[in-house]
């Protein structure tokens, strides 16, 4: 595939949803959901006309819901551990099967699945899903896996709080009795016992509303009361039957995996488990949700990883830049730090763990987020992500019921997002109920990402940054303004991203340095067009005077230049 991976984040039970009369806490009924069939041919070409590559499927693994699916034999979970009507995608019931809140007919859910895979690669896209293997939901129960195929804990010795071919960790003669509201009869609470390790390593009996309390923690053979002993002298049972679950999914055609939490994971079973599903898939992706620098080494050349969310460098320094926290100049430690890192990083800046940039808590307004984009797309060769609503600078600001107004889209509720809502149209998607600012917005992501996928000098160009030579620039301001150049090739990029509320004049100085390293000539006129806007004009670069060019208030530029190899 040429150009960068362009990944969109979207869940399906909200993608689809055309109800506009939503209730906070409401049910299934009340609120409506969206469904597989909701990506018809139509809207995966309008997403991929977005300029995506990828579409990550967002909450397709069957999980606790407080729905009532047992007439279709799906064993009913109780609502005290459960997260919201509508339940988290990341408490797993049943990784051999899909959310039947998803499909029109229940008992033909995963053929509806099957269905939506082809008509997702039929559109030029490939498929990524989550792959959730740190924890489940409290009441897993497999109703759908193969035969021969034993269920989690099904042989676990529950006597002991450690066995390496345990699949859950107890705790011995202790019951469940999380520190959390609950509101029905004794007699009806939700009974554990043993009671079992929370999965946010919470090894104790009483996890609280701020604990992942809905979900258990996987046992692959670390023994926590023990100084985190390793026992991987024979392969814990853990392993294998994660080995199985990814097995299954990429025979049945996923492109690649977005891996919940990788890091609570042990780096031996990802170096273990990864090759052998590119035995079968030598292309699929394995993207690791990551948090710890200090384990992005360990991650991509022991653990195999393709790529690693860069959230705690990159997106919360530019997501810092924005709110005035921190200076532009501080983009450049990013890169530095990943120690050769950078382009096996994947940037965004939004997912469904992170608040939207037209959210108050965030940006209050999505066209300050437009720069920061700007940076996070094409600063690297590595692949970049929007979440769906994002184009349109979605705010989320509801109270939708177990997600309250957090500037966050709610992925426990049944709900849906009203700015996709006005896309979509009635099944038009075009721009005819969006306002004048989320045409703008939209118009942006669609220019951006696109040039993401047709300009080889993001997708495999050298990159080069220009800000230490215009930090004590008098023309150039270094508090609000960042600038480096890309080049692939007789193709160049120079990036400049203005994060200032007002329009800039700027004038960037160039270093001998930067015309050695792309083999460029100095003091040559060249015929400079902005990617973003199509406009032109023909200028000298040359390392003895700055650069001048002006740039809009909270906006940016990304001027293509061909260059002749210097003689």
């Amino acid at each position: 595939m040429n150009g960068k991976t362009v990944i969109y984040q979207v869940l399906p039970r909200l993608f689809g949803n055309s109800n506009t009369e939503l209730v906070p806490f409401g049910t299934i009924e009340e609120c409506g959901c969206g469904k597989f069939d909701d990506f018809t041919d139509k809207a995966l070409n309008a997403i991929k006309n977005l300029g995506v590559t990828h579409i990550w499927y967002t909450g397709i693994l069957e999980h606790a819901t407080q729905t009532d699916y047992s007439k279709f034999g799906i064993q009913k979970d109780h609502p005290s551990i459960v997260k919201g009507k509508a339940g988290s995608p990341y408490a797993i019931k049943d990784y051999y099967d899909v959310d039947p809140d998803l499909a029109n007919n229940v008992k033909k859910r995963l053929d509806e699945f099957k269905a939506l895979i082809k008509r997702t690669h039929d559109a030029g896209m490939k498929v990524i899903i989550d792959f959730v293997p740190n924890h489940v939901a409290r009441q897993y129960h497999s109703d759908a896996k193969p035969k021969g195929v034993k269920d989690l804990g099904e042989n676990d010795i529950q006597e002991v709080f450690f066995d390496k071919n345990n699949n859950f960790y107890y705790l011995p003669g202790e019951s469940f009795e999380p520190r959390i509201e609950i509101d029905d009869d004794p007699k009806l609470r939700y009974h554990e016992f043993p009671a079992k390790a929370t999965g946010n390593d919470y090894f104790r009996n009483d996890p609280s509303i701020y604990d992942w309390y809905e979900t258990i923690k996987l046992n692959y053979g670390v023994d926590y009361h023990n100084y985190q002993h390793k026992d991987f002298g024979t392969i814990p049972d853990t392993w294998g039957k994660m080995l199985d679950i990814l097995r299954y999914w990429t025979k049945m055609g996923i492109d690649g995996f977005r891996c919940d939490m990788a890091e609570m994971v042990p780096t031996e079973f990802w170096a273990w488990v990864i090759p052998q599903i590119k035995k079968i898939n030598g292309d699929i992706l394995f993207i690791a949700e990551t948090y710890d620098p200090n384990q992005y080494n360990n991650y991509l050349n022991e653990g195999k990883f393709d790529y690693l969310y860069d959230k705690v460098g990159l997106y919360d320094t530019l997501r810092n830049v924005v709110t005035h926290k921190c200076n532009t100049g501080d983009i450049s430690n990013c890169w530095q730090a990943l120690n050769g890192h950078k382009d096996r990083m994947l940037n965004f800046m939004e997912n469904h763990d992170e608040q939207r940039i037209g959210s108050v808590y965030f940006a209050d307004d999505a066209t300050k987020g437009v720069p920061a984009m700007l940076v996070s797309a094409t600063m690297s060769q590595g692949p970049v992500m929007v979440y769906s609503g994002q184009e349109f600078g979605e705010k989320a600001m509801e109270s939708e019921g177990f997600s309250g107004p957090d500037g966050r889209t709610t992925i426990f509720d049944y709900w849906a997002v009203s700015s996709v809502q006005k896309w979509i149209n009635n099944g038009k998607f075009d721009d005819e109920k969006l306002t004048a600012e989320q045409k703008s917005i939209y118009a942006f992501y669609k220019r951006l990402l696109h040039i993401c996928t047709t300009e080889k000098s993001l997708s495999e160009g050298l990159f080069f940054d220009l800000m230490y030579v215009n930090y004590h620039n008098k023309d150039f301001n270094a508090a609000r303004q960042y600038a480096f150049m890309r080049k692939a090739g007789k193709e160049t990029l120079l990036i400049v991203a203005n994060f200032d509320d007002n329009d800039a004049n700027i004038k960037i100085n160039i270093p001998q340095h930067a015309f050695d390293f792309f083999n460029m000539k100095t003091g040559k006129a060249y015929k400079f067009t902005d990617l973003l806007t199509g406009n032109s004009f023909k200028e000298v670069i040359t390392s003895e005077e700055p650069f001048a060019l002006s740039v809009k208030a909270q906006s940016g530029v990304i001027l293509k230049f061909e260059v002749r190899d210097k003689m």
